[in-house]
This record gives C-alpha cells, structure tokens and sequence, in this order.
C-alpha cells in the first residue's frame, strides 16, 4: 500500500540534520506497518522493539542513558549487532516507557548517527501531559488515514492519481465519472489503513463495515482504559455527538446538544483527550481574514471533525446503497460526509492552517478558511453541484482574497475571483493557490 509519507522518511533518513523521529497519529492509522515497511525498504536491518507490557525494556531504560550502554541493552535484546548506518530502530508504544523517549535527547547530542523513529497510539497524550520529552531534540511525523489520493492509488486507479497531480482538468473531466464513483467509494470506505486494504482485495462493503466497527470499538476500549476515569464519561457523550453535531446546518459545536445546560469548562479536557489522541480535528473560528490566521481565532467557537470520513459514516449506520443511489433521505447528511472529507484532506496537507469563517452577526459563514502560510484562501464546500455560494461572495467583497474556493461536483472552472476545483481534486488545493497554475 503506497503511503505519501514514505517520501518524508525518506528524505529524514537522507537529510544532514536527522533527529530522531517522532510519528504521531490516531491508532490503527497504520503508524507500525509504515515503520517497518520503511525499514524494510530503506535498510539491511530493522530492530524492532515494542515497549508495551515490556518489562526487559522498562529497566535497561530505568537507569542511567548512557548510549554506549543503551546501545548494547538493545543488541543483547535483539540478539544481533546494531550497525548505526545500516540499521533503523524502532520504538513501537514508547509512550509506554517515558524514559525511552528522554532517551531521544542523548541520541541526537551523543550519538546522532543512530537511525531512530518512535510511535505510540497515545503518544500525544503523553506528550501533552508533559512526559519529559526532549524539545527541540527530534523530528515530528504527522500520520493520517489514507488521503483520497492514496485510496486512488490502493484500488488500482494510479493513473487517475497520476493525473490530479498534473492538474490536467479537461482530461480528468473526461473521466469525472470514475472520481465521482470513486470518492463516493471513498464516502463509505474511509481511509483506515486495514478497511482500504480489505476493500481493495475484496470490493465487499459489508466486510469494510465490519472493521470498521471493530476499530471503533477498540477505540471505546481506549477511552476506559487509559484516560481519567472522571472524564470517561463525558468523552463518550462527546464522542457519540459528533454526527448529530455535523448533521446540523451550522456545524459549531453546541455544548447544549450532550445534555442540557452543559458548559464549556466541563467537557475542555474531554475534547483535548480526543484531540491530543488524534481521534478529533477540532477547526478554530476566525472573525476576519488576516495573516496569521491564527491571531484571529476565536477560542469559543469551533468545529469538531472525526478521524475518518468511513468512521463518521459507520457510526450513523450509513447503508450503501443510500450513499451509492443518493438516496433522498441521505440529502441532510450528505453535507456532513463532504465537509467532513474536504476536512480530512485539508488536514493531510503539510504547514496548512485550518479554520471557518463566520461573521460576528453569524449571516455570513465560509465552510473553511485555509492559511497556506503564503496566503488566506476561502473554501466553500457543496454536497452536489448546487453552485450558489452567497457567504463566499460577502467574504470575498469584505476581504479581497487573491484567490476563492468552491469545491463540489462539477468541473474545474476558472472565474474572475473564483476558482471550481472538484471534491475529488480538493488536495490540490495548495498547489494552485501556491504558483497561480490553473491549468
């Protein structure tokens, strides 16, 4: 299975300043396969070494981290010499032992020829809870569910992968039927590493549904098993709005949906539990169009997004026949599922900033305000191709952004102020905003 970010640890493995390597992600995103499958292609020998339940490795961490020391603990364990050029380490669940991951720091001062990468399904929580993790001292890897581009490419359709990366609109409108086909695919399927390879070998539905329940019943199992018993509750409740909550016109997360009378302060420490595991986006409000965009963000109001449009699709009871006839019933819905997945491709975009736009009345809202660190560009997301897009239009006469986005089912089309990009090509997103290129 091609993942985009094999190219990154490539370029980590080949660059003169390598840190050690932090890969942060929700579980089950395919951080383990991703690190080993690096190992295997990249080097002659991998040590793996997981630090779950590893008691062996909890004391060689326990005392001091000498590397010399360290370095023969690890052989000893593995049974083989360790070659710092030829061979990746990799710690697996390093959460799990918090000096394992102090240790990163004498690596990269002591021994900086040490290939290391590191992951933890819950490893941003540990670094939120201020585990003693050296700052400054390694490499961050953020690791998302497959992209529609990766899917594409997982199902046997690389060449049409091959040609939104070329931009060539007339020749992808030709064949609009199979992205559309596709992305609805995509809809239903998500991009959990182990739903898209089951889907890709078997085209069977009901099996991509089958694990999906079981991942988010192990994500259930998580929110018992490690967080706070106090907040177990109130991340469940969270947790179980989130398609009501994006079901709504205005999809500001409404505290008053979980039970009545609820308040912020209450559930803050839920959502960064979520967050921090990498199971929630949470997209800030802006109040106006200024760089950086993060200035500008209203810390009340925002969005709450899940991990994976399949997961969203799989805790609702979506059928597929309802999405793949676009059933009328599934109409209210059908905005939900698209945000959700322009939401989720947007997020996969490197040093990309994400927000939403409304005014202070709240008449005007904008479904997404990206900052590309270049420029402030406004998307507005449509379910169809229903091309009315009122809020973009006051935002734009308000703000005069270089370049607007309405993205939807119908065609690439350049206009004035406005720019059409497809659903199915919303991850080109940076690049025409990036060189003007439209072609």
């Amino acid at each position: 299975m091609y993942r985009i970010a094999m190219e990154k640890l490539l370029n980590w493995k080949e660059s003169k300043r390598r840190k050690p390597l932090i890969i942060e992600g929700a579980r089950q995103v395919g951080k383990t396969w991703l690190m080993k499958e690096f190992g295997k292609s990249a080097y002659r020998d991998t040590v793996y070494i997981n630090f779950d339940s590893n008691s062996r490795m909890s004391e060689l961490f326990a005392s001091d981290l000498d590397i010399d020391r360290l370095i023969m603990g690890l052989e000893l364990y593995a049974g083989r010499k360790i070659d710092s050029d030829n061979t990746l380490l990799i710690f697996d669940e390093v959460q799990q032992v918090p000096r394992a991951l102090a240790s990163l720091k004498y690596f990269y001062e002591n021994a900086p020829q040490y290939h290391i990468v590191c992951a933890g399904s819950l490893l941003g929580i540990a670094l939120h809870e201020g585990t003693s993790f050296p700052v400054g001292k390694v490499d961050f890897l953020k690791l998302y569910p497959l992209s529609f581009k990766e899917f594409l490419m997982a199902t046997e359709k690389e060449r049409f992968a091959e040609l939104l990366d070329r931009r060539d609109f007339d020749m992808i409108a030709s064949f609009k039927q199979t992205y559309i086909d596709a992305l609805k695919q995509y809809y239903f399927v998500g991009g959990m590493p182990e739903v898209v390879q089951s889907f890709a070998e078997n085209k069977d539905f009901n099996e991509a549904r089958y694990i999906q329940k079981r991942i988010l019943a192990a994500y259930e199992q998580d929110f018992s098993k490690h967080a706070p018993n106090e907040i177990v509750p109130k991340i469940r409740m969270l947790w179980n709005s989130i398609p009501s909550q994006l079901a709504k016109e205005n999809k500001k997360f409404i505290y008053g949906l979980l039970r009545e009378g609820a308040r912020a302060k209450e559930y803050e420490t839920a959502i960064m539990w979520l967050s921090d595991c990498g199971l929630v986006y949470k997209v800030g409000r802006v109040s106006r169009a200024g760089m950086p965009l993060k200035a500008y963000e209203d810390l009340k109001a925002f969005k709450l997004f899940m991990v994976d449009v399949g997961l969203l699709g799989c805790m609702t009871g979506l059928r597929q026949r309802t999405l793949l006839d676009g059933n009328d019933l599934f109409t209210e819905f059908k905005g939900a599922l698209t945000e959700q997945y322009v939401c989720q491709q947007l997020k996969t975009i490197e040093d990309m900033g994400i927000y939403y736009y409304t005014n202070d009345r709240g008449s005007c809202e904008v479904d997404f305000v990206v900052d590309t660190g270049e420029q402030i560009v406004p998307v507005e997301v449509k379910a169809e191709v229903n091309l009315k897009a009122k809020s973009l239009k006051t935002y734009q006469e308000k703000f005069s952004p270089e370049v607007s986005v309405r993205t939807s089912m119908a065609d690439f089309k350049k206009e004035a102020w406005l720019v059409n990009l497809p659903l199915y090509g919303i991850e080109q997103i940076a690049r025409l905003t990036e060189d003007g290129k439209s072609e």
